[in-house]
């Protein structure tokens, strides 16, 4: 297939076993280049030659006269909102203006359309009012007398005010009235819009509907719902999302009623539905780093009828080849409950066994806590708990064991565009875990910090940069948990450099994690010419150190690379190849990281 574009005409051909047929009918527009290409993508009529390929039918002719009949008021909003409020348009199915060919007497066949347009000049803004303004709401730009008379913009104008008034109690905010007057010998449009704010109103009853099994009283706790509060559209958006963020329900929407009641309240609608209960997930996968590695998970929503969460999920790796040296294994089961104590906090509990296998350390731990997640806003959460973590840990300096009890505390802020992909905001996320010695070390605090921020430059180019640092402070170097000290190397730290390879050297042969550690990861993304494909260098930094804060009495080391991501709907497909730059050890040479996302 072949989509030919000239000047002001499209026309579409096939090609089947080297000869070239024309298709049923073509278009021709025929405008101006200043809105040729926004008509040309607009039309309805153009659109039908999109849509024939080897699995679709060629258009039937009163489809084509449908699209040519409708193309009168799609072409008019087009020249509207950029300022065009005098066109001719006249649209000729084989000849004959297609608004005087009745839908009942259409063509058998139609060979051609012609869309002739004559835009005329473009008016700009007279005087433009939308009154009463809403409080602390400024008049939208583009709207003053001299620009441009975009509809667009005067429509955004007005649901900005309906908005402003809205967001101070007046739900029922509307367009009272209206008179846009167009002036053709000046080629200005003045408009006058008059907003009926309605009266102030609080949040009435609300009902809940759907069928869901989670108990009415527990749904009620979950959305925290403001009866008596000020309205606001805000609200009703955060109730949404505490419902979804339960991860027990479907669907979770709410609507507000018609009209308010005698009282000044406005009452609401919940629609509810509930997800499977059961959801189970098993997993493989091979990679160069970890050899063959197995996930399984079982998470049963709604366990005692009140939204509860139970999951167990495992994973195990290194079973076969891999550079990790021994086999890993975690065994995870989390109980979660919303809405406890207040609405916005999740408790949880939490147990745990966890293997690790690594080059310089091995270590087996048990863990089990007891904490919640306050989500204080969609992109701030704050958790914190108590625990108790007990160890066996194996590395050069021989096999040590501890008991602690943990007093987690994090913080998470979350501003990216993306989760996923991100090109623009920043994720900053800061954690302090004290810890009391009840056996093998000593009471000490684990600090990390994890910053990274995105800008987009032009319309291809995002620059990424990630920065990390660790610490624990308390017991020395030779009596600290070996499982709670730092290592660099790899994915989430420096590529090209081998995993967990960067420690310290505490003599010769003998190297264990820092208590110190930095780190440092810049990214320079590139869209392609093809929309999903991008192209991406990099450059990594790590540095550990046997102090608890930085003092640069440690060891650094570099890696460099490149690399291509694939868009896909999960996330982009990541494939890195990177080398080591500096650092005690350059050996390792070419590493390969390939999953799912950006690395950072």
């Amino acid at each position: 297939m072949f989509l030919g574009i000239g000047r002001g005409v499209i026309s579409l051909l096939l090609v089947t076993g080297g000869v070239t047929q024309a298709l049923a009918f073509d278009v021709a527009v025929n405008a101006p280049d200043a809105v040729a290409d926004q008509l040309r993508g607009a039309s309805l009529t153009a659109g039908l030659l999109n849509t024939n390929d080897d699995e679709t039918d060629p258009p039937q002719s009163i489809d084509i006269l449908g699209a040519a009949q409708a193309d009168y008021s799609t072409l008019i909003g087009v020249l509207y909102n950029q300022g065009y409020f005098a066109p001719e348009i006249n649209i000729l199915v084989d000849g004959r203006e297609a608004a005087s060919i009745p839908p009942i007497d259409a063509p058998a066949v139609i060979s051609n359309v012609v869309i002739n347009v004559k835009p005329g000049a473009v008016f700009t803004f007279g005087t433009v009012s939308i009154t009463p303004r809403a409080p602390e709401v400024e008049p939208t730009e583009g709207l003053n007398s001299g620009q441009v008379a975009s509809v667009t913009a005067l429509r955004a104008g007005t649901s900005a005010q309906i908005d402003g008034w809205r967001h101070v109690g007046h739900a029922k905010a509307s367009v009272a009235s209206q008179k846009i007057t167009a002036n053709n010998p000046e080629k200005t449009l003045s408009a006058s819009v008059t907003i009926d704010p309605g009266p102030k109103l609080q949040f009435g009853k609300i009902t809940i509907e759907g069928g869901s099994t989670v108990r009415e009283k527990r749904i009620r706790e979950i959305m925290g719902w403001p009866e008596g509060d000020v309205f606001d559209p805000d609200v009703i958006t955060k109730v949404e999302t505490r419902l979804r963020r339960t991860g027990t329900f479907a669907a979770a929407s709410l609507s507000e009623a018609e009209t308010a009641n005698p009282d000044g309240t406005l009452d609401a609608i919940a629609t509810i539905t509930d997800q499977l209960p059961r959801r189970y997930s098993f997993g493989a996968e091979f990679s160069t780093l970890d050899g063959l590695s197995l996930s399984a998970l079982w998470l049963h929503r709604n366990i005692f009828g009140g939204a509860e969460r139970l999951q167990i999920d495992g994973e195990i790796e290194g079973l076969s080849g891999g550079d990790t040296d021994g086999v890993d294994f975690r065994l995870t089961g989390i109980l979660s409950r919303p809405a406890t104590f207040r609405t916005d906090l999740e408790a949880f509990l939490l147990g745990e066994i966890e293997q690790r296998d690594d080059p310089n350390l091995f270590s087996r731990t048990i863990r089990l806590e007891l904490g919640a997640n306050y989500f204080a806003s969609e992109d701030r959460e704050y958790n914190y708990g108590i625990g108790l973590r007990r160890s066996t840990t194996r590395d050069d300096l021989g096999d040590r064991d501890y008991t602690i009890l943990t007093f987690p505390v994090t913080a998470t802020f979350d501003r990216r565009d993306n989760k996923l992909d991100a090109t623009a905001g920043y994720y900053a996320q800061a954690s302090l875990t004290p810890f009391v010695n009840l056996s093998g070390t000593d009471n000490g605090v684990v600090t990390k910090l994890d910053l990274r921020t995105y800008r987009q430059i032009g319309s291809r180019v995002t620059l990424a940069l990630r920065g990390q640092l660790g610490s624990v402070a308390g017991p020395t170097l030779t009596n600290a948990p070996a499982d709670l000290l730092f290592f660099s190397g790899g994915s989430g730290s420096v590529r090209g450099q081998e995993y967990q390879s960067l420690g310290v050297e505490f003599s010769p042969g003998v190297t264990i994690g820092g208590r110190s550690f930095v780190g440092l990861q810049s990214e320079v993304r590139v869209k392609t010419s093809n929309k999903n494909l991008s192209i991406v260098g990099f450059y990594d930094v790590g540095y550990i150190g046997p102090e608890a804060f930085y003092d640069g009495s440690g060891e650094w080391h570099t890696g460099y690379g490149a690399g291509v991501r694939y868009d896909t709907p999960i996330g982009p497909i990541r494939f890195d190849a990177a080398l080591p730059g500096s650092g005690p050890d350059t050996s390792s040479g070419l590493e390969i990281y390939i999953g799912i996302g950006q690395a950072f």
